[in-house]
């Protein structure tokens, strides 16, 4: 069967899309906690916490994931290059990220010490997991229009992951910990590790590797990094991933600042009550205790309810933008729908610049609207990078798709590490005080920057960057067919060969 003719079943691509949701339980925590985590929990100094989270993030993206991909693109098993890895690292990963959570007592430098340890170890898991993982989407079918339904399966995933963890992690450590944060992480990681693994497994079980290359194939490394050396569209889509990467872990890591110490307290509660998140709350209480349950333990006060429901808000937006992104895309091109979507999705960061601290309405507003346009381009980011691998196949007549994904992943950890840093950092700079309750002005205002001008600044670069980006939909369409011919005239020279889903 032609390559492009390949249509993934629904359970194929819910199979797939769970491995992301159950690493994004993981990577969402990390951006959106980490740093909160070691300075407010663990009680690690914040220039400490800074170093720990960019030095580790350097490492794994520039040792750890690009080796993981030569490793990847030269393994050869019966389930393939890339599945098997997702079946191996699924145990560890979950107790990894247990360990990394956890809040042993072991003095000041203990501490310090224990978080490079489980760290280093979890981004070295994390990367020999989630690169085959990634590489996975760009083998399961040669049909770009199949890759972007792929892309939107499992990028609602993530969004349901990053629901969880942005809107109702805090609540669920409150529960969980009985009002201990340091016990609530853990028990919350648990709960995270246990479905993590058992969604790892679902996705080992349920997918198939169907763009392989010729056996006869054989490359060295040094052929591999000159292929993408000359590849421009693969060095226009490492810096877009830089950049994205950058913007979302700066603002994601800061908002809770911007809620805690910018924003009228007064004025959140008036809004939550306003838009009946109180009484929304009571009522489910209500119903939960009188079917003999727990009440929820909502947060009681009013910025961190207001949190999550901003994070809530934007998520929900974000899931709708996806629902838009195919359509767009195949009648568009993804780099020209990509390209106009982060643009209206950067305008309304900035917009967060100028909000007086009683404007809530409009930061909320504001949120959900940039959910809105962020949330087209999330699916595309990754199918345009599986459409880079078809273009270096299609220009050098070799497939290196692991050490492709390889340097988008490797893009991501530096994007990562840069903002996740940038957030301690700029805390760090402006004297951010933890557990202060009012903090000085000075901090206050770099908290602002940082959740507006701050991260609008690497989208807007990468808006320039795609005008650089060649494959246009006409480019798409040709590669396509192109490699569709070619793979069909391999396989006709081939031996015939069982195409029964394996088992292990």
């Amino acid at each position: 069967m032609n390559d492009a003719a390949q249509t993934l079943s629904v359970t194929e691509k819910v199979g797939y899309s769970l491995g992301d949701l159950a690493a994004n339980l993981i990577f969402q925590t990390l951006v959106t906690f980490l740093a909160f985590f070691y300075t407010d929990v663990y009680g690690i100094p914040p220039a400490t916490a800074a170093t720990i989270i960019f030095v580790v993030g350097l490492l794994g993206a520039f040792a750890f994931t690009p080796l993981m991909g030569l490793v990847a693109d030269r393994t050869r098993t019966r389930w393939g290059k890339f599945r098997p890895w997702i079946l191996w690292t699924a145990v560890p990963f979950g107790v990894l990220s247990l360990l990394a959570f956890s809040t042993p007592d072991l003095g000041a430098d203990g501490k310090i010490a224990y978080a490079w340890a489980t760290y280093t170890l979890l981004v070295l898991v994390y990367s020999a997991n989630n690169l085959p993982y990634s590489a996975l989407g760009g083998v399961l079918t040669g049909n770009m229009d199949q890759r972007n339904s792929l892309q939107a399966y499992r990028f609602v995933a993530v969004m349901a992951a990053q629901f969880v963890i942005q809107v109702l992690l805090l609540p669920l450590v409150l529960i969980l910990g009985d009002g201990d944060r340091a016990v609530g992480f853990r028990n919350a990681m648990t709960l995270f590790a246990v479905v993590g693994t058992a969604f790892f497994l679902i996705t080992f079980f349920t997918t198939r590797e169907r763009i392989v290359p010729p056996p006869e194939q054989r490359s060295s490394v040094l052929q591999d990094l000159g292929d993408l050396a000359r590849n421009r569209p693969w060095r226009v889509m490492l810096a877009l991933t830089i950049l994205v990467f950058v913007t979302l872990a700066l603002k994601g890591g800061m908002t809770i600042y911007y809620f805690q110490y910018y924003l009228s307290e007064p004025h959140l509660a008036a809004f939550l009550e306003r838009v009946g998140f109180e009484r929304a709350i009571a009522a489910l209480n209500a119903a939960l205790t009188g079917a003999g349950l727990t009440a929820f333990q909502w947060p009681q006060d009013a910025p961190t309810s207001a949190f999550s429901l901003f994070n809530a808000g934007g998520i929900v937006f974000m899931i709708v933008g996806i629902g838009f992104s195919r359509r767009l895309a195949d009648r568009h091109g993804k780099r020209n729908v990509f390209g106009g979507a982060l643009s209206v999705s950067t305008l309304f960061l900035l917009a967060f610049l100028f909000y007086p601290p009683d404007a809530i309405g409009w930061v909320f507003a504001s949120q959900m609207l940039h959910g809105f346009f962020y949330g087209i381009t999330i699916p595309l980011l990754w199918a345009m990078i599986a459409d880079v691998a078809d273009y270096s196949e299609w220009r050098n007549h070799r497939r290196a798709t692991a050490i492709v994904f390889s340097a988008m992943l490797c893009g991501l950890k530096i994007g990562l590490s840069v903002g996740g840093a940038l957030v301690a950092g700029i805390l760090a700079f402006h004297g951010y005080r933890a557990g202060a309750p009012v903090q000085a002005a000075d901090t206050v205002a770099g908290i602002r920057l940082a959740v507006s001008l701050y991260p609008a600044l690497p989208f807007l670069a990468g808006v320039a960057l795609l005008f650089l980006y060649e494959i246009d939909k006409a480019t798409e369409r040709r590669i396509e067919r192109e490699l569709g011919e070619r793979r069909a005239l391999a396989r006709n020279a081939a031996p015939t060969v069982s195409t029964a889903p394996d088992a292990p």
